[in-house]
């Protein structure tokens, strides 16, 4: 029993007395009168509220929305919503700019050498027709034999290029180069009955070049019809033939030889 008394002796063994307990309990029991003292005092300190405006006060009792989810009327909510649906937007062809009843009342007037030309219709960048039929006469041209896809594209950019500077320099109100590039590229279209006949048989005799002068001129005169009535040219128009005659003559160049 010696032994373990001596054990336990040494094992709790420290420092701390009786008197270091009174201390700290005194010590606790002045603290905590201390924050009471400071919680009486913050309860005698007026709200918050009696500082504040009665404007203030009754805006914030009168907001009923919730934080982070706004209430929408059902205007707001009809303003936020398509106008538009799929079923009233217009047909793709429209919007490239592609119309069928246009370019088939457009080939008809060119047909047509004597039939009044609607300068509305005419005066349009229509650029569909054209590149259809320089592919035709390229393409005709080509089962002749005469691959000459590069001088009938060529020929077709130098030629509206000049008939751009002349008709502006001619007309008053002026004319764009897509107008000029359409009604000339409409017109290539007896060009297209020339070098398809051209597959048939040969041009290059007295036949041919009759056949290609009457084609020549019918070019030209449906050009110039065209031109006449888009511009506003009236009485000019044996002016505006010369030189789309010699632009077509180039193409009936092309397809004779």
């Amino acid at each position: 029993m010696s032994n373990f008394d001596q054990f336990q002796f040494d094992f709790y063994q420290s420092n701390y007395t009786i008197d270091d307990q009174e201390e700290g309990y005194n010590s606790y029991a002045s603290n905590e009168n201390l924050c009471g003292s400071r919680k009486s005092q913050a309860g005698e300190q007026p709200p918050a509220s009696a500082f504040a405006p009665p404007e203030m006060l009754l805006s914030s009792q009168s907001y009923t929305g919730q934080i982070l989810q706004p209430t929408y009327s059902p205007d707001t909510l009809s303003h936020l919503s398509y106008a538009d649906g799929f079923d009233e937007e217009p047909p793709l062809l429209e919007e490239l700019g592609i119309n069928f009843e246009h370019i088939w009342q457009k080939t008809l007037t060119v047909l047509n050498p004597m039939k009044p030309a609607d300068g509305s219709i005419m005066n349009e960048t229509d650029l569909t027709g054209p590149m259809v039929f320089c592919l035709a006469l390229g393409a005709t041209l080509l089962l002749a034999g005469k691959v000459h896809f590069g001088y009938v594209y060529g020929m077709s950019a130098i030629g509206c290029l000049a008939m751009h500077a002349l008709l502006n320099l001619m007309s008053v109100p002026g004319v764009s180069h897509g107008c000029v590039a359409s009604v000339l590229g409409y017109c290539l279209l007896p060009m297209v009955i020339l070098s398809s006949s051209a597959v048939v048989f040969s041009l290059q005799g007295i036949l041919g070049t009759l056949l290609a002068l009457f084609i020549i001129g019918w070019c030209s005169l449906s050009a110039s019809k065209i031109f006449t009535s888009a511009l506003g040219m009236e009485g000019q128009q044996l002016l505006i033939a010369y030189p789309c005659a010699l632009l077509y003559g180039l193409f009936a160049l092309l397809t004779v030889f």
